[in-house]
């Protein structure tokens, strides 16, 4: 293993010969992880690296089956997160555990509540501490707003307030930038800048390479549940990150080469769509997509992009407008409908729309295909045949384990969408729906899915692609459409802007202002 030198005397965590078993799987093998106080620690790997896992073991959320954790130099058994806070250990999870109807006030003290006599809350006195946390930090948020009426930036400092007045000096960020925009993703970083030079110690979690050397002072790379690399930041870079999480030289960013797209195979027209609470969520959308062209959609989760994958795809009745594909109104047709007039969808909720998690891997990568030769025949299903394409997709795609008879539900989150992403793909389809096509994907996975999808287009396969990956977006599109609040803001070549003028887009700014000032 790669490891730089440390001073044990001014270790905040010091977690040695962690082992955390679970059936079948070694996720945590005698993994030694040392974070220095006051520093920015970035911990990267693949998929099934046993990251999260190391985490949720720090945290007090899993038991080690061998170890030791000190804490500022405190031997540690944590029991549960309780414990763990009671430590000044905070985490920030990726997906934020706020309840949406409360006060930014209310969620920052739940549980830890002021109270007035007779035991009742006394809200005044609460909102007065987190005005003085939120302006120690930085960490501007109105005190008394409720969560469901602020954006993900807002509710992510919310986040991080919760855990500051719970006295953390040690902050956990699992995956902080995933829903963020680049000017989001900047001020966080000033924040947790900010944190730093306060005393405090923060552990960060992501995939994204660039942030940890634009973040961190040291990082940490796992790989099948060990750690392969702890290097200061300065010493090391992306590519060589890349190595060490995969084992192999890694193919960071995939060139395409410019050609001329093909016919239109998709045309969307004033299409409508109300979202589950009857509000507009997509409005007046008009676009099309051709033949050999990939189609960018660029925007803050939230803004429309989820109602208008599920209407095109037949998941979603729309309210108005129409969906042309191959010259056919598809607006209002079912999913099977769709599927068989050309299109594959791989769908951004994995487990609501696109895998049954008690079904087998093979039964998994027949969906959309069980009524269909070679893997039917007289309304009897042909296991050879579905064996045979399944464990070819396995392979192709490194589904692990290489089982196509463990549960889907038993795989990582990971495998699970490189299973999916490796059914619609091999489905020949004249035109694909892609959401989030590499959400929780490990380096590797992302290069094979970025160049198999460019396979695609150089194949003539038109692509709707939805993601909140800005990276992703400008990497794999010919065209990027930014969307806000179901509209779109403007329509750019990748070649022809950057990620801050798609971001200023992505906060509801025009194009014409973005790219000529406000008049």
């Amino acid at each position: 293993m790669v490891e730089a030198p440390v001073n044990p005397n001014h270790l905040a965590i010091d977690m040695a010969g962690i082992v955390k078993q679970f059936p079948k799987v070694l996720a945590n093998d005698h993994v030694d992880l040392r974070v220095q106080k006051g520093e920015i620690h970035a911990i990267v790997g693949e998929n099934g690296a046993g990251k999260s896992t190391l985490m949720n073991i720090l945290y007090g959320l899993y038991k080690p089956d061998d170890g030791t954790i000190r804490v500022n130099g405190a031997l540690c058994d944590f029991q549960s997160p309780n414990d763990a806070i009671h430590k000044g250990i905070g985490m920030v999870h990726q997906h934020f555990m706020l309840v949406p109807p409360l006060t930014v006030t209310e969620n920052i003290v739940l549980g830890m509540e002021p109270l007035k006599k007779l035991k009742v809350f006394d809200f005044q006195k609460a909102k007065k501490l987190v005005k003085e946390i939120s302006q120690k930090y930085n960490l501007f948020v109105d005190p008394t707003v409720k969560i469901e009426d602020i954006p993900v930036g807002a509710q992510q400092r919310v986040e991080i307030l919760k855990t500051l007045y719970r006295g953390a000096d040690i902050l956990i960020l699992d995956e902080p930038t995933a829903v963020l925009t680049p000017q989001e993703t900047e001020k966080l970083f000033e924040v947790l800048r900010l944190l730093q030079s306060n005393g405090k110690t923060i552990i960060f979690i992501t995939h994204k390479l660039n942030e940890v050397m634009a973040i961190s002072n040291q990082v940490s790379v796992m790989r099948q549940g060990k750690v392969t690399a702890n290097i200061p930041t300065s010493q090391t870079n992306p590519r060589e990150l890349a190595k060490y999480m995969v084992g192999r030289e890694v193919l960071l960013r995939v060139s395409k080469k410019a050609r001329d797209p093909g016919k239109e195979v998709m045309k969307v027209e004033n299409l409508r769509v109300l979202d589950n609470r009857k509000l507009e969520a997509v409005k007046n959308l008009s676009f099309s997509v051709c033949a050999g062209e990939i189609v960018g959609i660029a925007g803050v989760a939230g803004n429309g992009q989820t109602e208008l994958v599920e209407a095109i795809a037949g998941l979603r009745k729309p309210q108005s407008g129409k969906i042309w594909l191959q010259g056919s109104d598809i607006a209002g047709l079912n999913p099977k409908e769709i599927r068989e007039l050309g299109l594959s969808h791989i769908p951004e909720d994995r487990l609501k729309h696109a895998l049954i998690k008690p079904f087998p891997v093979f039964y998994n990568m027949l969906l959309g295909r069980h009524d269909q030769s070679p893997f039917a025949k007289h309304g009897f299903l042909q296991h050879k045949s579905i064996h045979n394409m399944a464990n070819r997709l396995v392979e192709a795609f490194d589904v692990r384990p290489k089982s196509i008879d463990i549960l889907g539900g038993n795989l990582s989150g990971g495998n699970q969408q490189k299973a999916i992403v490796a059914r619609e793909i091999d489905m020949n389809p004249t035109i694909m729906l892609v959401a989030q096509p590499t959400r929780g994907l490990d380096i590797g996975a992302i290069e094979y899915i970025h160049k198999t999808l460019l396979e695609m287009r150089n194949s003539d396969v038109g692509m709707l692609l939805v993601s909140m990956e800005l990276e992703e977006v400008f990497s794999l599109s010919d065209r990027i459409l930014v969307i806000y609040e179901g509209t779109i803001m403007g329509e750019v070549r990748p070649e022809e802007t950057n990620f801050e003028e798609v971001g200023y887009m992505m906060a509801g700014n025009p194009a014409s202002e973005v790219l000529t000032g406000p008049s």
